[in-house]
């Protein structure tokens, strides 16, 4: 693991620090999550005397949406390299103010060298033998499913939907996104990943001081080198960022609690979906809203158009039954309202293009090993966990946070997994607020 601070305006206690715009930042941190090198590498490739050519060159190759850039140019930037993908998703969980990115499963290396070490992150040292042999079968399966899938497109195009008159580059590349994406399910959620985050110093503060409390050995290591980066650009605030009971209580009662329901609900078949949604109007009587909803709606050129205050005070609260982690990766970074999962194996989903039964072998062992975890009251379960583990996952926020969220991931570029997840709910939203259908845009996750 490798700890990286960026700071914008180094303070004399930062020397060393490489030096970079607000633009370049935000920059370097996007082309970040679509590379493997770590930040130090990409930073060589960088004419800090020429930041506009750098930026320029940069964003035209991501090809990034101003969203997502625009949010990465303030704050305390920290990157992550070769970090679990649990602690990436659990960096994101804890840190809901901030912005970030994380390296897609489409471009890192997927083989057991890209784990971690088993003492790193807890797995007792008679069961570590078993977890790498897994490990390395599941990377097996990963490759295999990836090449027979990319063969399968080849074979027959029409596997791929693909833009009209989609140039050779692009059929190229969707084509093996089409692979990649189906046998992700297999990927283990230790695999190596990196993540770059901006932040306030407040809230760096509060999220070293989350990772600190966790029993995770993992969560602490980065904990104690996240602060040492930090006490060079803020040393005041990172001060308070120490694990603290309250935080180390919660904690444990959290991983009580999962440690019970994971046993009690673990299996390796498909969960089938479900979605509950909860949406609430009410409003005190002396601030009634008499904004007609279509009016917060109807004024919008697309999802980042502003909402009237119809949707902004309606509250909602949605969760799905069965949120395979590879989704869950994603949808967790949903910064607004609060979000929770006990994060555990329910199920397990693959794709219609994978039969469980070519794995049932696979799946057994893995499931073996988490309730063996599980059963010694070792937070270590969570590194035997694979991408297709399907565990109950809630989001609370409210209404016009959610339309965006659900008109994005249905959207152009969706996922075909949180394009299924979303339309769902969104189906039980408009039966509970039949007058938002005709504003709310569900889309066909079209490729782009």
């Amino acid at each position: 693991m490798k700890v990286t601070g960026l700071a914008l305006v180094p303070p004399p206690a930062a020397a060393g620090l490489p030096k970079v715009t607000p633009e370049l930042l935000a920059s370097v941190l996007a082309r970040y999550s679509r590379s493997n090198e770590g930040i130090h590498k990409i930073l060589e490739k960088v004419d800090l005397a020429n930041p506009d050519e750098s930026i320029d060159r940069i964003l035209k190759f991501v090809d990034y949406g101003h969203a997502s850039i625009g949010g990465l140019t303030g704050g305390l930037a920290i990157a992550l390299d070769d970090v679990s993908m649990w602690l990436a998703y659990k960096v994101f969980e804890i840190a809901q103010m901030a912005d970030g990115q994380e390296s897609s499963t489409r471009y890192i290396t997927m083989a057991p060298t890209n784990l971690p070490a088993p003492a790193e992150i807890g797995i007792p040292d008679d069961l570590a033998p078993r977890w790498t042999a897994l490990m390395a079968k599941a990377f097996a399966a990963y490759n295999a499913e990836y090449a027979r899938l990319d063969a399968a497109a080849i074979a027959d195009p029409g596997l791929v939907r693909l833009p009209k008159d989609a140039k050779p580059a692009v059929v190229t590349r969707l084509r093996k996104n089409y692979a990649l994406d189906r046998a992700r399910y297999f990927i283990p959620f230790a695999t190596r990943t990196n993540l770059g985050l901006v932040q306030s110093s407040r809230m760096w503060a509060a999220t070293v001081k989350h990772l600190d409390s966790l029993p995770m050995p993992e969560a602490q290591a980065a904990a104690k080198l996240i602060r040492e980066e930090l006490l060079k650009i803020s040393p005041r605030l990172m001060r308070h960022s120490s694990a603290e009971k309250s935080y180390q209580e919660q904690a444990k009662q959290e991983l009580a609690e999962s440690l019970k329901l994971g046993l009690a609900r673990l299996s390796t078949a498909p969960l089938a979906d479900a979605v509950w949604v909860k949406t609430d109007r009410d409003a005190p009587p002396w601030l009634a809203e008499e904004q007609p909803l279509a009016e917060a709606l109807k004024h919008r050129a697309n999802r980042y158009g502003w909402q009237g205050k119809a949707t902004r005070r309606m509250r909602v609260t949605f969760a799905w039954n069965n949120m395979a982690i590879a989704e869950l990766r994603d949808l967790n970074r949903h910064r607004t309202g609060h979000r929770w999962t006990p994060l555990i194996q329910a199920g397990f989903y693959l794709p219609p293009e994978i039969k469980h039964s070519d794995h049932s072998a696979l799946l057994a062992e893995q499931a073996a090993l988490t309730r063996e975890l599980m059963q010694r009251g070792s937070p270590a379960y969570v590194y035997s966990l694979l991408l297709g583990a399907q565990t109950p996952f809630e989001h609370s926020t409210h209404a016009d946070k959610f339309i965006y969220e659900a008109e994005l991931r249905t959207g152009m570029g969706a996922h075909f997994r949180y394009a299924e997840h979303l339309s769902a709910v969104l189906r039980e939203f408009n039966r509970q607020v039949p007058e938002a259908k005709d504003w709310v845009i569900e889309g066909t996750a079209e490729p782009e």
